[in-house]
């Protein structure tokens, strides 16, 4: 049917109304929020892998901070969409570091813009544009409440970005550089590069989100080649290749 991921949560809700059905959603609205918590709790599970590889490190995460129970890193750059994943990873290292937590940059496409739209508003906000990117993923253009109540309060930045950055850390995954693996990554799993590739060029996005030399960044990757002909259009290349 046509429409939009917006489209797709209501008619999926509407359907599932008329015949008694259960509806699985990482998104929520008025009367409906229990099932999301759960996905975000779910969510939450990467954070406690993420801490327990830094701990796993020689001399654990200590060695990267220089400091006793200090989080390893200084950012962490999260997938936006309607703000389930980012609820999720944000939840789990603010129990974990609490004042000493990491800063969080939630990045979206600028057509897509619903977290940056409400942090502007202060509330759950709609998107300004089409909402269509190539980031389908993050294709969103209403935040989730239930998200909206834990990011709000511990996102420091909100970053909207032009597709062509996705699509330049698509190919930059792929195009490994001297003692980096490659990495097979859509274009909504690559939007912590991208926001990266975005501040290299624009020192003011830099300023803002505090990144300099001795930045720590950790990079969430949320998918692979998802839609491998549009993987190979990107990079020229199929993911066997990549890997290969």
């Amino acid at each position: 049917m046509p429409g939009n991921y917006d489209d797709a949560v209501r008619a999926s809700a509407e359907a599932a109304a008329a015949n008694g059905w259960t509806i699985v959603s990482d998104t929520s609205w008025p009367g409906y929020d229990e099932i999301p918590r759960d996905v975000m709790q779910g969510y939450g599970v990467i954070a406690d892998e993420l801490v327990a590889q830094a701990d796993a490190r020689p001399g654990g995460a200590d060695a990267l901070t220089g400091g006793a129970g200090a989080c390893p890193w200084t950012h962490v750059i999260l997938q936006g969409g309607v703000g389930g994943l980012a609820a999720g990873i944000v939840g789990g290292l603010c129990d974990r570091y609490g004042e000493r937590r990491p800063q969080f940059i939630v990045v979206e496409p600028e057509q897509a813009d619903c977290l940056l739209q409400s942090a502007i508003a202060g509330r759950p906000a709609r998107a300004r544009g089409s909402v269509d990117s190539v980031m389908a993923g993050l294709a969103c253009g209403e935040v989730s409440p239930a998200a909206w109540e834990i990011v709000s309060g511990a996102a420091s930045s909100f970053v909207a970005l032009d597709d062509r950055f996705a699509l330049d850390a698509v190919r930059l995954f792929a195009d490994a550089q001297p003692g980096d693996p490659a990495i097979v990554s859509g274009e909504t799993g690559a939007v912590g590069l991208a926001a990266l590739l975005a501040a290299r060029e624009h020192g003011d996005l830099r300023a803002l989100l505090e990144l300099d030399a001795t930045s720590r960044v950790l990079l969430l990757g949320s998918e692979g080649d998802t839609d491998p002909d549009i993987y190979q259009r990107i990079t020229g290349r199929s993911a066997a290749e990549v890997m290969a």
